[in-house]
């Protein structure tokens, strides 16, 4: 029983380490997709995203379903923005297995966004699969 102990005792803190390391993983693959949309980097975009990724969320009362092709098409165009004018937060990160959920929330110019970002780690690397995101106007 003594030999059982010490060994879940050892083998405990490798376990969250690696969570925490996973974890940080998760957060940098969302901090691309933050970068990429402040930048109007493409490549920051496809590094973070899969290929087959949707979009999903609410524009006032009408959905939108978009593919990633298209919506980093949309969101790669025109001038860099000045990030001092954004605020992107990664509120909490779930992982279990090969899959993860972050929220984020995002603070732009008169308008806030809620995502939930759904992530799977294929070779090695956090992509994000899916973005479901709901929007408010904030009062200027």
């Amino acid at each position: 029983m003594k030999k059982l102990l010490i060994l879940i005792f050892l083998v405990q803190p490798f376990v969250v380490f690696s969570q925490t390391e996973e974890v940080e993983s998760v957060t940098q693959t969302v901090r691309l997709y933050f970068d990429g949309m402040i930048q109007r980097d493409r490549g920051k975009l496809e590094e973070a995203f899969f290929a087959e990724a949707r979009l999903i969320g609410y524009r006032g009362d009408q959905l939108f379903v978009t593919p990633f092709a298209e919506w980093a098409d949309g969101t790669s165009k025109g001038s860099r923005r000045d990030p001092a004018l954004y605020k992107n937060e990664v509120k909490a990160v779930k992982i279990v297995g090969n899959i993860a959920l972050a929220e984020a929330e995002l603070f732009w110019p008169g308008i806030y966004y809620y995502d939930f970002l759904t992530l799977i780690k294929m070779d090695g690397k956090w992509k994000i699969v899916h973005k479901s995101w709901t929007e408010k106007p904030l009062e200027l």
